[in-house]
C-alpha cells in the first residue's frame, strides 16, 4: 500500500504540476503526517520533488521530470479515455485499478495529448444500463471474474424458477449487455449463458481447466445472440396501424421487429397493415396497449380478444367520472379513526 501511494503521489504531481500537502492528503485520504513522510521518502529515493514556500506554494517536481508514452497519437489518447466504463469496472472490483491505470497513462502523456484526453473525460460519459433500471445485486461477480481470469472451475448456486440449483462450470468469459452481466461457461461439454444476477453464490475451485485456444468470446456472443433472438421472435402479430403512429409503435416494441409495406404513404392518417415479430403474446399485449385506438390487432384472435377485454375493463374503471375523494370534512392527508 505504501509503495502504491508513493507512485500515486508522483503521478499526481506529474499530472497536475503543483499540489499542497493538504490537497495530496485529501486526494489519497490519508493524514498530513503520512504525506510529509511519503514526500521525504520520494526525495530520499532520488525523485526531484521540492517545496515552494508561501501562500501560493506547494510541492512540485523539477520541470522536465517525466516519462512519456511513445507512439500514441491524439485520436488514440482520446479513445483510451472514452473506452473505460467506470461502473462496470467497479462491479468487477477493478474501480480503483482502472482509476490508477488511467492516472498513470495520463501522467506519462505529452502535454498536448493529456489535454485532449482530459477533455474527453470531462465531456463524454458512457452509461450501459437503460432508463428506470436499478443496478442489479451481483454478489458473485467479483469471484467469477477472478475465476475467469485464473482459468479455474466455479461451483455456484443459480436461481431457477422453482428453486436454486448447484452447478459446477468452467467459466470462459463475462459479457456486459445493456447493463446486465452474463457468464459464458462450459458445463457437461456444452457452452451455456448464465445471468450473473441470478448466481447467488460462487466459489472458485482449485481445479483448472483447458480453455480452447481458438475460442472467441465476441464471435460466440454474436452467434448465440442471433439464435436466441430468432427463437424468441417466432410469434407473429398482424396489425392495422396509422402511418403517423409508426414511430410510437417502433419505440414501444423496439426496432427491427416490423415488416412494413414499401413505399410508405405520406398521409399520417392512412392505415397500414404490418406484421410484428414479438417474443410472445404477453409482451405484445403490454406493448400494444400504449397506442390505444391508433392501432388494431388483426391476428391472432387470442391477442385481439385479450386487448378487447382489457379495454372493456378500463372503460368500466373510468365510466363513473371523477374518482371518489376523501370523506367530506376530512382534510387531505389526515386520517380518521372509527370508534364503535
Amino acid at each position: 500500500m505504501h509503495a502504491s501511494r508513493l507512485v500515486a503521489i508522483l503521478l499526481l504531481l506529474q499530472t497536475r504540476g503543483q499540489l499542497t500537502a493538504r490537497e495530496l492528503a485529501d486526494e489519497l485520504e490519508v493524514s498530513l503526517r503520512t504525506i510529509y513522510r511519503d514526500l521525504e521518502g520520494l526525495a530520499a529515493a532520488g525523485i526531484p520533488v521540492y517545496a515552494e514556500r508561501g501562500p501560493s506554494g506547494g510541492y512540485r517536481l523539477v520541470d522536465g521530470y517525466r516519462t512519456r508514452l511513445t507512439g500514441l497519437n491524439a485520436d488514440e489518447a482520446e479513445a483510451l479515455f472514452l473506452s473505460g466504463l467506470g461502473g462496470a469496472a467497479a462491479q468487477l472490483g477493478l474501480g480503483t485499478v482502472l482509476a490508477a491505470a488511467q492516472l498513470k497513462v495520463l501522467a506519462a502523456m505529452p502535454p498536448e495529448l493529456r489535454g485532449r484526453a482530459s477533455r474527453v473525460r470531462e465531456r463524454f460519459l458512457l452509461v450501459a444500463p437503460g432508463w428506470f433500471k436499478e443496478d442489479e445485486e451481483l454478489p458473485a461477480l467479483a469471484s467469477i471474474a477472478q475465476a475467469v481470469w485464473e482459468g479455474r472451475r466455479v461451483r455456484m448456486r443459480y436461481a431457477r424458477r422453482a428453486e436454486p440449483v448447484e452447478r459446477t462450470v468452467e467459466p470462459f468469459g463475462l459479457v456486459l449487455k445493456a447493463g446486465i452481466w452474463y457468464l459464458v461457461a462450459r458445463r457437461d461439454g456444452s457452452l451455456r449463458t448464465y445471468r450473473v444476477s441470478r448466481i447467488l453464490e460462487a466459489v472458485a475451485l482449485e481445479e483448472s481447466f483447458d480453455r480452447p485456444t481458438d475460442f472467441d468470446l465476441g464471435a460466440y456472443w454474436e452467434a448465440s445472440t442471433e439464435v436466441f433472438e430468432a427463437g424468441l421472435r417466432q410469434t407473429e402479430v398482424g396489425l392495422r396501424v396509422r402511418r403517423g403512429a409508426l414511430g410510437t409503435l417502433e419505440y414501444a416494441i423496439g426496432s427491427g421487429r416490423l415488416d412494413l409495406p414499401d413505399p410508405l404513404p405520406d398521409d399520417p392518417n392512412a392505415w397500414l397493415e404490418v406484421t410484428l415479430h414479438t417474443d410472445g403474446l404477453d409482451e405484445a399485449h403490454e406493448d400494444l396497449l400504449r397506442l390505444g385506438s391508433r392501432l388494431e390487432v388483426l391476428r391472432p384472435v387470442e391477442l385481439r380478444e385479450r386487448l378487447a377485454r382489457t379495454a372493456a375493463e378500463m372503460l368500466a374503471t373510468y365510466a363513473g367520472g371523477a374518482p371518489a375523494g376523501p370523506a367530506a370534512g376530512t382534510a387531505p392527508g389526515s386520517s380518521s379513526v372509527a370508534i364503535g
